[in-house]
C-alpha cells in the first residue's frame, strides 16, 4: 500500500527523495546497494563525528533512523541506484 507520493508514508519519500536528488547522498547509498539501507544509515551517523549536518536528518528534519522509514521499500530503491 502507498499513501504518500506512491511511498508507504511521508518520511519514507522524503528520505528517498534526498537520497535519489542529492549528489552526494546519492553516490554514498550506491556504495551500500548491496547491504541495503540500514547500512547507509548507519554510515550517516559516522558523519556525526566529522561534522557533517547532513549526518543525523534529511534537510527536512527527517531522522535516517526514523521509526517510520519503511525499510524494505528503501532497500528497492537503493537496488535500482
Amino acid at each position: 500500500m502507498t499513501d504518500y507520493n506512491g511511498w508507504t508514508n511521508y518520511e519514507t519519500w522524503n528520505v528517498a527523495l534526498w537520497i535519489g536528488n542529492d549528489e552526494g547522498l546519492y553516490e554514498m547509498a550506491k556504495e551500500y546497494r548491496r547491504q541495503g539501507y540500514k547500512a547507509f544509515a548507519e554510515s550517516m551517523r559516522e558523519l556525526e563525528m566529522e561534522g557533517s549536518t547532513i549526518s543525523v536528518e534529511t534537510p527536512d528534519g527527517i531522522a535516517w533512523n526514523d521509526s517510520g522509514l519503511d525499510h524494505a521499500e528503501l532497500d528497492a530503491m537503493m537496488v535500482e541506484l
